[in-house]
């Protein structure tokens, strides 16, 4: 049987456990950094968070995060208590205090804080935002192409819980991940309320068709950082790129597929629902991409 994986697989790392964690404006072991159980998060997962990727001394594409990050809050009505160039600096002291310089990983989260009572009203969080930033040493690990398994779940509708939106309310989605590690597969392929492919549990999802790459509208899906930096690097070099609407039919029928992520940059698909992509292994246009993206971090993060 082939071995599950996931699009955030990392080599093992021991340094991860001795890792410092920024906890409300303190740096401290791992072992020491606690939430309480009546923190907005934990209770109701009443958050957002982002994912940063550190490349040669440099967190990549950071101010694009960080403005998603604020949009959020802004959109739930959450008040950081902190502007964008203090965040960013919480996040350099943590890697400072890590002694970290390449291929780690922050997860940014901001809760509502801790609630008086253990009810859902947003007026009961009254000490303050909870914000956490936990660091690790993180390579990718990936050691075949992804599998995937089309499943009944959608991404949120954007009057319920927009997908745009980097929530911690990530229910839908690992409902959707276990549905599809039930198929066999590693991840979900998500479609969205008109049938259309979107998106996977965890990353956003493009197929290669006679030389076209094809995403989704960006109406229900992720507003991935890496996924317009890839629409962004099709444009420039040549590659004709389009988010569409496209169906199951047209994914079957595509010489490559892969993903797109803070974490793994792009990640070939290799199966889809027991149907192989292409050759089954990472494709000429996903190489090209790749490569193109390469040297993009590599002039972000010099």
């Amino acid at each position: 049987m082939t071995k599950k994986m996931s699009t955030h697989q990392a080599e093992e790392d021991q340094r991860n456990e001795e890792i410092l964690i920024y906890l409300n404006g303190d740096i401290v072991p791992k072992v020491e950094a606690r939430v309480s159980v009546y923190d907005s998060g934990f209770m109701l997962g009443d958050g957002v968070w982002e994912g940063l990727r550190l490349y040669n001394g440099t967190w990549a594409f950071i101010d694009a995060h960080l403005d998603r990050l604020f949009e959020a809050a802004k959109a739930i009505d959450l008040d950081i208590g902190m502007d964008q160039d203090s965040v960013k600096n919480a996040v350099l002291e943590t890697q400072k205090a890590n002694g970290m310089t390449t291929d780690a990983h922050a997860r940014l989260m901001v809760t509502r804080g801790v609630k008086t009572r253990p009810f859902q009203h947003p007026s009961l969080s009254q000490q303050g935002p909870t914000m956490a930033i936990i660091m690790e040493h993180s390579r990718p690990n990936l050691p075949r192409p992804i599998k995937l398994a089309t499943v009944p779940h959608i991404r949120g509708l954007p009057m319920t819980q927009d997908p745009k939106l980097n929530s911690h309310s990530k229910l839908n989605c690992i409902i959707a991940c276990v549905a599809a590690e039930k198929a066999g597969a590693d991840e979900a392929l998500m479609l969205d309320v008109n049938g259309f492919v979107n998106t996977t549990n965890a990353c956003n999802f493009f197929i290669v068709r006679k030389g076209e790459v094809w995403t989704s509208t960006g109406d229900y899906c992720m507003n991935g950082i890496t996924r317009q930096k890839v629409i962004d690097l099709c444009r420039e070099n040549g590659i004709p790129v389009f988010e569409r609407n496209y169906s199951l039919v047209d994914t079957y029928g595509a010489e490559e597929a892969f993903l797109t992520g803070t974490f793994g940059a792009q990640t070939p698909v290799g199966d889809i629902d027991g149907r192989q992509i292409g050759s089954g292994e990472m494709g000429p246009v996903t190489k090209r991409i790749r490569s193109l993206y390469k040297a993009l971090i590599e002039q972000e993060c010099a």
